[in-house]
Order: C-alpha cells, then sequence, then structure tokens
C-alpha cells in the first residue's frame, strides 16, 4: 500500500534523534552498573549519545537504516525514493567517519554500536564500554 505525501511526512516527524530505544537500553545497562555518563553532549564533535567527558570516551548508537549497516546489499535493497535516500544515508557514513577522525585527533576513544548489537547483547556492549572507561585509568 502506498502511503500518501501526509503519512510519509507523519512517519518522519516520529523519527528520534535523542533517548531512542537503543540509546535507552545501552544506558540502563550501563546506570545499573553504576556507570554514570552525560547524553548527547552538544559541545562534543558529532554529540554523542553517551559521554564520559573526563576519560574522553564518546559512544554513539546507530541504528542500521540511518547509518548503513552493510550498505552495498541494504543499498540495493532501497526501492523507493532512490535519489533522495541512497545520498542521504551516504552523507550519514560519510559524516560518521570524520566525526570518528575528528574525536580520535581530539584523543577521544570513539564506540560505535548497531543498535542490533544492543539490542541482541547489551550486556556486552555495556562490557565493551567499560573495558574503553578503564583503559583511560
Amino acid at each position: 500500500m502506498k502511503k500518501t505525501p501526509e503519512q510519509i511526512h507523519y512517519n518522519m516527524q516520529r523519527v528520534k534523534c535523542k533517548n531512542t530505544e537503543i540509546e535507552l537500553r545501552l544506558r540502563k545497562e550501563l546506570w545499573s552498573r553504576g556507570v554514570r555518563y552525560r547524553k548527547n553532549v552538544s559541545k562534543i564533535t558529532g554529540k554523542p549519545d553517551i559521554a564520559f567527558i573526563g576519560k574522553k570516551v564518546a559512544v554513539f548508537c546507530d541504528s542500521e537504516f540511518w547509518h548503513g549497516y552493510d550498505w552495498k546489499r541494504q543499498r540495493a535493497a532501497i526501492k523507493s525514493n532512490r535519489d533522495f535516500w541512497i545520498p542521504k544515508i551516504e552523507r550519514n557514513i560519510e559524516r560518521d567517519k570524520k566525526v570518528n577522525e575528528a574525536l580520535k585527533a581530539e584523543g577521544w576513544t570513539v564506540l560505535r554500536f548497531w543498535g542490533n548489537e544492543i539490542k541482541n547483547n547489551v550486556e556486552q556492549c555495556a562490557d565493551l564500554v567499560i573495558a574503553a572507561l578503564k583503559e583511560r585509568d
């Protein structure tokens, strides 16, 4: 069933850029382990979803669609409005690379988790965050 422009607009307005399900899962796991953090810090390059300012560790929770997980296969799967979506997602991929490079140049450790990694094994993701923090002691 083809959606009307109004339906598409409504759906796109509902896409969250912060406090997403995957962010909340990882934050809840970290909080339950006594790990405290800052969220969506705009003064840090790329505005990480979770930041440990003193330790210089930035964590991003990336959804598969918006950030181009398995992009070669996913690119081919996009059927509608390809002229819009393909360049948009490719810009997101490039921006993510530039953010990683900029943060690393500023001395940050950057962790990026795919949504499915968080959904399927949030404990392991939290373990990796804690390990990165311990490396910064």
